[in-house]
């Protein structure tokens, strides 16, 4: 397997890593969820994925199995879990005060490349997730940078799901090569996306707009919470807005339930068929048809 110029050695903090998945961009996908987000989203279904460890060790005592042990690498502390041992009771995501999980694996650019070339004749490409991905840019850069100079996995399309909090500089890095973005406008107006996220979404809207010039835009999401979202208040400016991102931009709808949410989201109605159906039907009267639903409701 040829590699370019690139830093291999460059490491990344996974939560995450499913060989197979084909609902995370086109076709069969390797797929990488990445530890952290800057959001602090209270409708997070994965919350342990936003905190990063600093190896405090408050988990490693609780832990049941004794999967979790505080070493010191390189002179820092670090928590090493065994995955052998690890029964996956989640006690250690429920004490820790973080919001992170020391369940995550270290892999290198190198490492990753050597997986990809692997399972090379079984996907179509990889897809980084997270948590909020683009925190770790300086890694996805050097990753499809590998793969795109790599003979054996130049074929592969390597795509980004985000939270679209990217700055133009740093899409602007990424853009070369990346083959498309799934992005997630979480709320229209800044209010709401504030009382969801903790953050406003100017930046949002400047990345879904960047990555609709490029064409590199494959993806829109919709997470509709009834009462809570205001997609069917605001649906005259949505549907305007969609229709300027151009007809091959997929519009995804996703149902808001409550598997592995907290606090204020446990009393947020969860979003039945018929709220998604009502949603899409609002939307395709104003022309946006490229429209993809749920294939099941929780």
């Amino acid at each position: 397997m040829s590699t370019p110029l690139v830093s291999l050695n460059r490491q990344v903090m996974v939560s995450q890593l499913l060989p197979f998945s084909c609902v995370d961009g086109p076709g069969s996908r390797l797929v990488l969820f990445l530890q952290g987000c800057n959001y602090q989203c209270k409708n997070c279904h994965n919350p342990h994925t936003i905190g990063l460890c600093d190896a405090c060790g408050d988990c490693v005592a609780t832990c049941p199995d004794n999967a979790l042990t505080l070493i010191n690498l390189n002179n820092k502390p670090r928590i090493r879990w065994d995955s052998e041992r690890c029964s996956q009771c989640d006690t250690c995501l429920a004490v820790c005060p973080k919001q992170a999980s020391p369940k995550v694996t270290h892999y290198t650019v190198e490492e990753i490349l050597g997986i990809l070339h692997s399972q090379r004749h079984f996907i179509n490409g990889i897809t980084v997730s997270g948590g909020e991905a683009s925190l770790q840019l300086p890694f996805i850069i050097a990753l499809f940078q590998g793969i795109k100079a790599s003979e054996s996995l130049s074929h592969l399309s390597c795509m980004l799901d985000t939270n679209g909090s990217l700055s133009l500089t740093g899409w602007h890095k990424l853009l070369p090569f990346l083959d498309g973005a799934m992005v997630d406008l979480k709320a229209w107006q800044q209010d709401t996306h504030r009382y969801i996220t903790g953050r406003d979404n100017h930046a949002v809207f400047t990345s879904i707009q960047l990555l609709a010039q490029q064409q590199k835009l494959y993806e829109v999401r919709l997470l509709h919470i009834p009462s809570i979202t205001d997609y069917e208040q605001e649906i005259e400016a949505l549907a305007t807005y969609l229709l300027q991102l151009g007809a091959d931009t997929r519009v995804k709808l996703n149902a808001f339930h409550h598997h592995g949410v907290v606090d204020d989201a446990l009393t947020w109605p969860s979003c039945t068929q018929a709220d998604i159906e009502r949603l899409a039907a609002k939307l395709a009267k104003r022309g946006v048809t490229n429209l993809i639903l749920p294939s099941c409701y929780i």
